[in-house]
């Protein structure tokens, strides 16, 4: 098993994201790749795998986290502010914290909260009131918190932080409240802000005339999943979100921008580089904050930086990560709204798909496709892991009045038919599927791939499944007791390999016996 050391420098520590036995970002590496170089697990050894330890949070609500490991401790953030320092190797508690979110606070899906960044001993993480805030990691001791928007007006945060070099980077929440989107760089030891870019391009602003009148005040773009960073470009990518209200577009006639698209910003100074916008005046609500994830490939014979995401649209993209071209785009499910993406990377829209007052059928659903949930990229084997929705939706149109910091939405669905999910290893070379996986309902948790050739995902009914990357045959599985939300990871201690996972209010690990 490869493992490389994690480095002390004058009482701070000094953490490698290379490092197979420490987890020290959302993505596992600032790519995102949520790949472990760790193989003690793999395919002749998994069936062995057993549960090491749980820690029962008591924390009622969705439990989203992506754990933190290093210096032998786990870094856990849970619904409605709260968080945990554990002992990685027994689950011991070792501090907590907690602060009561402010009363009235407006949420569009739950008091979640997605997990810690780390740099040099300071732990970050988002609070749902829309503040930021620097944490001792051995006390938990607060050391800044610095107000990102005013909750008044209908922000929230529950994406993890990415720190870049100095910078510790995160989005918002709140689309569904009339508010304007952004994207914040905050400084690590300050925590005084560098830069903000708004998701909603204003009055005057290259893209605000694809917005109608002050539209663009209340847009939304939403940037609540935690983006991507490239150090050989020096870009940060980040998705954004659905634009307001959601699925009435006649009171804000035009594309949009920047909502459900990916931009690309220089990490230094947050100014656009390039975008591209997957679903141009969105009415189906289909935000496209999924991780875009940076991959060098073979594309057409030649080597690419590549970008890739599978939207909340039904397509899988492909782009030159450093000029934005589109290389290919190819639907992964069952799409009834558009008949391909055109040469110039527009959707060739289908007539009579936008929601009516009567309600009008349309594939994928709401939740997409795939939504947020955590995919994954395996060097190993070139795939491309992630989750998908397979249902349609009937979408309804209706009319509402924005009023500062209430629900705008303008919308609703109801379920036209029963659907499952699938998990989904895809070819990025091509965008073909090389197998997946049916599950009874859409899958829930996010996906993990490893150096011993599995892919773990958790669903909806309690189950961890480990899959045969290349093949996707089930190695193992167990019943967690309660829904999976989260993402797995992996980490090393000791000279043993885990796998931890959050399962309803329970933090559980996995390893295999001595």
């Amino acid at each position: 098993m490869k493992l490389l050391v994690l480095y002390v420098l004058a009482g701070a520590m000094v953490l490698a994201q290379n490092d197979p036995g420490s987890w020290t970002t959302y993505g596992k590496n600032s790519q995102g790749w949520r790949y472990s170089e760790l193989d003690q697990i793999n395919t002749r050894t998994v069936s062995k795998l057993a549960a090491q330890w749980m820690f029962q949070t008591n924390a009622a609500g969705k439990n989203e986290t992506t754990p933190l490991v290093f210096d032998r401790m786990m870094f856990v953030t849970g619904p409605n502010n709260f968080a945990w320092a554990l002992d990685a190797l027994t689950g011991r508690l070792i501090w907590s914290y907690k602060s009561a979110p402010q009363s009235g606070l407006n949420l569009c899906c739950g008091a979640v909260n997605r997990g810690f960044a780390v740099k040099g001993g300071k732990l970050f993480k988002v609070n749902l009131d829309g503040t930021i805030l620097a944490m001792d990691a051995a006390s938990g001791a607060v050391l800044w918190q610095t107000a990102m928007e005013d909750y008044k007006k209908g922000y929230t945060a529950t994406a993890a932080p990415l720190v870049v070099k100095n910078l510790v980077v995160s989005g918002m929440a709140g689309a569904e409240f009339g508010t304007r989107g952004f994207i914040d760089a905050y400084d690590a030891e300050t925590g005084k802000r560098v830069w903000r870019f708004y998701t909603v391009a204003g009055e005057g602003e290259p893209g605000g005339d694809t917005w109608s009148g002050d539209t663009w005040k209340r847009g939304g773009a939403s940037t609540w999943i935690t983006g991507t960073y490239d150090p050989d470009t020096n870009l940060v990518f980040w998705g954004t979100g659905n634009p307001g209200p959601d699925l009435n577009g006649d009171v804000r006639p035009g594309d949009n921008l920047y909502s459900c698209s990916v931009v690309a910003l220089d990490a230094d100074t947050g100014k656009l580089k390039w975008h591209y916008q997957f679903t141009p005046h969105d009415v189906h609500d289909w935000d496209a904050v999924a991780d875009p994830i940076p991959v060098d490939v073979n594309f057409n014979g030649r080597p690419v930086k590549a970008l890739i995401q599978a939207n909340r649209n039904g397509f899988f993209y492909m782009f030159d990560r450093t000029n934005g071209k589109l290389l290919q785009a190819k639907a992964y499910t069952k799409v009834t709204w558009a008949d391909g993406i055109a040469p110039n990377g527009r959707p060739i829209l289908i007539s009579g798909q936008d929601p009516t007052e009567e309600g009008n059928r349309t594939c994928p659903g709401m939740g997409g496709g795939h939504n947020w949930q955590a995919t994954a990229y395996s060097p190993r084997t070139g795939l491309y892991y992630f989750t998908s929705s397979e249902r349609c939706m009937l979408f309804y149109k209706t009319s509402q009045e924005f009023v500062e910091g209430q629900w705008y939405q303008a919308s609703t669905v109801g379920r036209s038919e029963p659907g499952g999910g699938r998990i989904l290893a895809l070819d990025p070379k091509t965008g073909s599927t090389v197998w997946h996986f049916d599950t009874i309902s859409p899958p829930t948790g996010g996906v993990l791939a490893t150096a011993g050739g599995l892919i773990f995902a958790g669903d909806a009914e309690g189950y961890l499944i480990a899959f045969d990357a290349t093949t996707g045959k089930v190695l193992w599985r167990f019943q967690a007791g309660g829904t999976i939300i989260a993402p797995p990871i992996s980490y090393a201690l000791d000279g043993r390999q885990y796998i931890a996972v959050a399962a309803g209010q329970t933090m559980l690990t996995f390893a295999l016996p001595k």
